[in-house]
Formats: structure tokens, C-alpha cells, sequence
């Protein structure tokens, strides 16, 4: 066989292996996500995500949060989101809503939450055909207040041939929600030093845009070593900036190694 016709074949071959390997496996996203906010302003909990249909609705803005079967406001989907981050109910109903959805958390470098200017990353096997990303953070210190997005398809990052179309979210201070579920109490918030956030007081008003009410806790130590001041926010100041990245798949990049190392291989012998 001649040189050329070696080249030519461990070229198709190469390709084909990669484009098996390409299809037969999930795209493999890195999110990342930055507090954006100055220094001692708002942290944020633990990020969680889904990516999915677009179906999932957790709530609305000037409607009270979605029970999607909870029994009280205290356990709504948002409501576990709002109050203390972990987001109890919120995976498991966006779990009901989307069967195939991905789902995970992105938690600070340090400790759970983002503190100002903190940023970190995760890497999440993702069916393309999710299209659509979905996300609560709690904002800390309050009691009840986050971000996320109340339409299930403001964020499409993959169009519908499986290609990412959407580099990145930023969000600032004017889109800061009030869950309207506990009432602003630093005695009940949580990461405040002396705050107690299993306690709540119902506040029973609808979720809406509200950043003000976090003036509540202004002066107060929270347990990162800082004094919290919200006069550091304007309505358009930016809080958090989610980006999204396909990794390469280890496979293929072994397969695009050895397929070069083959060609290199091929025109030494060439040469000689």
C-alpha cells in the first residue's frame, strides 16, 4: 500500500472513530458561576440547575410561589430555593415535571455559598435535546430572597440541532426576587452571625422584583467575616454571571491525539 493511501485511510478511520464517539455520548458542559457583586454586599448559597424542556415553572412574577403539590408555602419548589438554598422540592418537582432533565449544583470554591467576587465551575453530562436552562440561587444574608428565571424558556443554550447558542447569563441587582413567603427578620435569616434560619414568620405576598428589603440586614456580621451593606447595590448592578462551555470529550481528544501522531507518523516515513 502506498504512503498516500495510508494517509488517506487512518484520515477517514480517525474521523470516523471521532464521529461515534461524538454521538454516542451526552455533550459535556462546563458552567460557570461569579458573584459579581462588590465586596460586602450579597452572597449567594449553593447554584442549582436544570437543564430541560422548558416546561418546569416554579413560579411567576406578582403570583404567589407554585405549590406543585407542597403542602404549605414553607415547602413550595422556589420557597426551598429562597429560604436556605438547598432547593429540597425543587429538584424533585422539576424532577416530576421533566423526567429527563439534567440536573446538578454548582457550590462556592470555598464554602457553600459565593461570597463577592468568588467564582467556580462544574462540568454536567447534558442531553443537547435540553435545551433550555433553568437555575435558583438564595441570596444571603435575607430570609427569602434569590434569583432565577420565572419563564422555563428565557434561556435556550442549545438550539435544535444540539448546538450551544448561548454563552452566558448575567444578572443584576433589579433582578433580585422576593419569594414573599418570610417576612425580613435577621433573628430568622440565614448567614448571619446569631440568625436561626430554620425559624420563619409567614409573610404571604406574591413573588415579585425586590432588592430594597435587603436593608433589613444592613450592619450585621455575617459568618464570612463581613459587614453587610445593600447601599453598595444599584438596580444595575451586576450580581451573577453563569457561562457555559462544551468540554471536549476525553475520547475524542485521545482520538484527535492519535490520529495526528498517526499522520506525523505517515510523513516521516514519507520523507525518508
Amino acid at each position: 500500500m502506498s504512503c498516500y493511501r495510508r494517509l488517506r485511510l487512518s484520515g477517514v478511520l480517525s474521523f470516523s472513530l471521532l464521529a461515534a464517539a461524538s454521538t454516542a455520548q451526552a455533550v459535556q458542559v462546563r458552567v460557570t458561576v461569579q458573584n459579581l457583586a462588590p465586596a460586602n454586599s450579597v452572597s449567594l448559597a449553593p447554584f442549582r440547575l436544570g437543564f430541560g424542556h422548558g416546561t418546569f415553572d416554579a413560579f411567576d412574577n406578582n403570583q404567589p410561589a407554585f405549590l406543585l403539590g407542597a403542602a404549605t408555602i414553607a415547602d413550595a419548589p422556589i420557597v426551598t430555593i429562597a429560604e436556605g438554598g438547598s432547593g429540597a422540592t425543587w429538584f424533585p418537582a422539576f424532577q416530576s415535571a421533566e423526567p429527563n432533565a439534567d440536573l446538578g449544583s454548582v457550590v462556592g470554591p470555598v464554602i457553600g455559598p459565593f461570597l463577592p467576587g468568588q467564582t467556580n465551575s462544574a462540568i454536567f453530562d447534558i442531553d443537547p435535546m435540553n435545551r433550555f436552562f433553568t437555575f435558583g440561587t438564595m441570596i444571603v444574608p435575607s430570609n427569602d430572597h434569590f434569583l432565577g428565571n420565572d419563564n422555563p424558556m428565557a434561556f435556550e443554550v442549545f438550539d435544535a440541532g444540539g448546538n450551544l447558542v448561548l454563552s452566558s447569563i448575567t444578572e443584576d441587582a433589579s433582578r433580585i426576587w422576593d419569594a414573599g413567603s418570610e417576612t425580613e427578620n435577621p433573628a430568622n435569616a440565614a448567614f448571619l452571625v446569631g440568625g436561626v434560619n430554620d425559624q420563619r414568620e409567614n409573610e404571604n405576598l406574591p413573588v415579585t422584583f425586590n432588592f430594597a428589603d435587603l436593608a433589613a440586614f444592613n450592619g450585621l456580621t455575617t459568618p464570612a467575616g463581613y459587614t453587610f451593606d445593600s447601599s453598595l447595590l444599584s438596580a444595575n448592578t451586576p450580581v451573577l454571571r453563569v457561562s457555559f462551555a462544551v468540554v471536549p470529550e476525553p475520547s475524542s481528544v485521545a482520538l484527535v491525539a492519535f490520529g495526528g501522531v498517526a499522520l506525523a507518523t505517515l510523513r516521516r516515513r514519507r520523507t525518508v
